[in-house]
């Protein structure tokens, strides 16, 4: 929570999508109260990823439809006991933890009432990552494979997919980027243009590159976002930094005796 962290509803008339339940069933259930005053009637759910910060309000649409990735299905089903107990990520438990049986590979196509969107699923911060794309708008519902300050990291054994994978939505016509996390304001009030993928990108290249250097975990949140806080891209925000350290202790565990992928530009 100390990260901000949002939702999204796609809506026309009294159909609507909504983009993760939140990390609380308490907030999901604003967010289902907060429907019923604009008059939506019928709806259903799309998980960006199967991390506990997107999926614990799920009991509060417990009668609705999740749409996920096959992959995410795969991971809940595997860690349900874990999560259940409290014991994957600590208290409080989700549980139930559910397991959706609507699943896609690769993309899927929705439509509420005359607005198009696409379901893409691409391998940026987890495996299972489903994105939001409206090709009309040019507009992209990141989830967690951005953030702002600097991304989350946690399958870092997938670090060199998550450099080039960013660098196949820059091809894409894409004009306004809103996240999961990120600067409200920034989100109020249009969102982030494309230089938020290069900053994501340059992000997790520095960690990667840098990760058998001695002094690797004493290295500043600062040292690794170049000058694209200066720019305003992105904005050092604080709660960040904790998650920088973590970051770090991780990719080295992880990479300190492996040899470094060559960078493919």
């Amino acid at each position: 929570m100390k990260l901000g962290v949002g939702t999204y509803m796609i809506h026309q008339g009294d159909t609507a999508v909504v983009y993760n339940t939140f990390t609380s069933v308490a907030q999901a259930k604003w967010v289902r109260k907060y429907m019923d005053k604009m008059g939506v009637k019928k709806f259903s759910v799309v998980h960006s990823h199967w991390h506990l910060d997107h999926i614990a309000g799920d009991a509060a649409y417990d009668d609705i439809g999740v749409i996920i990735t096959k992959a995410k299905r795969d991971a809940l089903f595997k860690q349900k006991a874990d999560i259940e107990s409290g014991k994957l990520w600590g208290l409080p438990p989700i549980k139930p933890t559910r397991i959706p049986n609507v699943t896609f590979v690769g993309k899927k196509t929705i439509n509420v009432g005359d607005i198009r969107f696409e379901l893409r699923q691409i391998n940026i911060h987890s495996l299972d990552h489903c994105v939001i794309y409206f090709p009309k708008d040019k507009i992209l519902l990141s989830g967690d494979t951005l953030e702002d300050t600097l991304t989350y990291m946690v399958e870092v054994e997938g670090l060199p997919k998550h450099i080039n994978n960013p660098k196949k939505i820059l091809k894409r016509d894409v004009a306004k980027i809103y996240p999961i996390h990120g600067d409200p304001g920034v989100v109020m009030n249009g969102g982030y243009d494309k230089t938020f993928i290069d900053a994501t990108i340059l992000y997790i290249t520095n960690i990667l590159k840098n990760s058998h250097d001695k002094n690797f975990l004493n290295a500043k949140m600062e040292d690794y976002i170049g000058d694209f806080a200066h720019k305003g891209t992105i904005h050092v925000f604080e709660p960040y930094r904790d998650v920088h350290t973590q970051n770090l202790k991780l990719v080295q565990d992880y990479w300190k005796k492996k040899p470094l992928p060559v960078a493919n530009n």
